[in-house]
């Protein structure tokens, strides 16, 4: 990844402004988690409805822990050391710094940590927590090319762009969604008969 795109797209978060960058699953569009006004933007490029929440990513789950923007539980963290960084996003107790507009109002955060080392440079370079939707208009399908993404997404966004992570993948396939202290899958994707045998045994 070069260098110096990765530092413009660092820079950008920090400057509250939308970043699209890869994933292991699909292209993801990034805003800083930690600032309304930021999040607003997403929800306004991809006309996505104010009552859906949107997940979290962060470079390490222990990220999310340390800094303060969510509490887990001890069977939240081994479900962690078990599965993160990949394709899952766990639900956990927000605490203050995450603002409402991420969570709808709602006391559970989704945290993503992507099993992609692009975004994981990104992630550590903004040094903040970042959005993690899918960067496409809502009701339109994810994008694992750039040129697939919308205008109405791409028009204000830094993009990082890696096609070539995609190109052995042969299905659009979302992260799975778990919430531990519910006992439930929200959303089946990626790895949900392992965490299905996992919650089974723990």
């Amino acid at each position: 990844m070069n260098e110096e795109v990765l530092e413009r797209a660092a820079t950008a978060i920090r400057a509250g402004e939308l970043v699209v960058y890869p994933t292991e699953t699909v292209y993801g569009l990034g805003a800083d988690a930690l600032d309304a006004e930021a999040v607003e933007r997403v929800f306004e490029a991809k006309g996505r409805d104010r009552s859906k929440p949107v997940s979290v990513a962060v470079p390490t789950f222990e990220t999310a822990v340390e800094e303060g923007y969510v509490r887990a539980s001890e069977r939240e963290r081994a479900f962690a050391e078990a599965f993160l960084p990949g394709p899952v996003t766990l639900l956990c107790e927000r605490r203050e710094p995450i603002p409402d507009v991420v969570t709808a109002g709602g006391d559970r955060v989704g945290i993503r940590v992507p099993d992609c080392e692009p975004a994981l440079e990104f992630l550590e370079r903004a040094g903040r927590p970042v959005t993690a939707t899918s960067a496409n208009v809502s009701g339109e399908p994810s994008a694992r090319r750039v040129e697939d993404i919308g205008r109405r997404v791409l028009d204000d966004a830094v993009v990082l762009e890696a096609d070539d992570l995609y190109a052995s993948i042969e299905e659009t396939v979302p992260s799975t969604v778990v919430d531990l202290e519910a006992e439930t899958i929200h959303r089946r994707g990626a790895l949900a008969d392992e965490i299905e045998a996992w919650l089974v045994e723990h």
